[in-house]
């Protein structure tokens, strides 16, 4: 998260006002909530993972052994076995 100078973006009477309840704080804004990107949405990784997460069900049902794709994900027995169970799902639903 980059920092903005508020008298760089604020009126001054808006300024004066927010130092009577904060002044020289760090203070955080937060984004409307039709302005809101849910996790991995702005830097891309959430469709990296669920690209990649598709791929290890793939390759699972075509017979590839879990402990292979720990070792070609890099990723734990537990992670490999908790994305085949999400994929699995959604697969039925």
């Amino acid at each position: 998260m980059k920092y903005i100078k508020a008298i760089d973006v604020l009126p001054k009477e808006v300024i004066e006002i927010i130092q009577e309840y904060i002044d020289g704080e760090y203070l955080y804004i937060p984004r409307k909530r039709e302005n809101h990107k849910s996790w991995g949405e702005k830097s891309g990784i959430k469709n990296s993972l669920k690209i990649r997460n598709n791929e290890i069900y793939r390759k699972y049902l075509q017979g590839t052994p879990i402990y292979k794709l720990t070792k070609e994900y890099f990723l734990s027995e537990k992670s490999i076995r908790r994305i085949i169970s999400t994929e699995n799902k959604c697969a039925h639903n």
